[in-house]
């Protein structure tokens, strides 16, 4: 029921592309990586799901790890995305998923990703965050790096908003280290992380790159560097 309009805002309005679906590795546990772009129901996720789930079908389990603060902080927001399959992020629930067979989609970088200054939108930001890579290890799964280019532009952030995210401790009761400003439709100006809005209908591109399995004994912050980095090369390469 849902796939239907996600496919129809994604290739319609979003005009999506995406290139390497031959990728997606098909009936076995794999943690799906991306960066994220544009606030808490940026384009590019919709295009991602759009994509995986076409892919993989309706019996490869696939579940989205949303933010706490949406979940819990923003509950219309995290019912919505619950009917999607999408479940609290925590290393316990990604764990949970991928003992079970199934996919997780995760997007380590969270509001230091999604809500980076407009000048920054060719960006990929995943550092320091390493947990993913440690879940990962531990479930002996592949990674799979999905680039998106485009969907940071639609909406205009023109302050981060670190120093207010400071002064509020919103890394204490809201697990966030961003207070965006930016100008989005319909509110015009928008202030705060909670406010979800209607993307500005720029295309968007998606490129899933080979997988990456990262060895037991790797250290998690050079297996992250890693990614971040071959994500970039490509970023760079789909923006010029």
């Amino acid at each position: 029921m849902a796939l239907p309009i996600l496919e129809w805002m994604a290739t319609r309005y979003q005009r999506l592309t995406c290139d390497g679906d031959d990728n997606i590795p098909i009936g076995k546990p794999v943690m799906f990586v991306g960066n994220h772009n544009g606030g808490i129901l940026g384009p590019d996720l919709v295009c991602t799901l759009t994509v995986l789930w076409r892919s993989l079908g309706v019996e490869s389990p696939l579940y989205p790890l949303a933010h706490d603060f949406v979940m819990r902080q923003v509950p219309t927001v995290g019912r919505v995305l619950q009917r999607f399959g999408a479940v609290a992020a925590s290393r316990e629930n990604a764990a949970r998923v991928l003992a079970s067979g199934g996919q997780v989609l995760v997007y380590p970088g969270g509001d230091l990703d999604a809500y980076r200054h407009f000048r920054r939108r060719n960006e990929i930001v995943i550092l320091p965050r390493t947990g993913f890579v440690e879940v990962a290890q531990a479930a002996r799964v592949p990674i799979v790096p999905i680039v998106s280019y485009g969907a940071h532009r639609s909406a205009y952030i023109f302050h981060e908003g670190e120093r207010i995210a400071d002064f509020l401790r919103m890394r204490n009761w809201a697990r966030l280290e961003r207070f965006p400003m930016a100008l989005a439709l319909p509110w015009g100006l928008t202030l705060g992380p909670w406010l979800p809005y209607l993307p500005l209908p720029f295309p968007v591109s998606l490129r899933i790159l080979p997988p990456i399995t990262p060895a037991p004994d790797e250290a998690p912050l050079d297996v992250a560097a890693r990614i971040q980095r071959e994500m970039q090369i490509h970023l760079d390469d789909m923006a010029t």
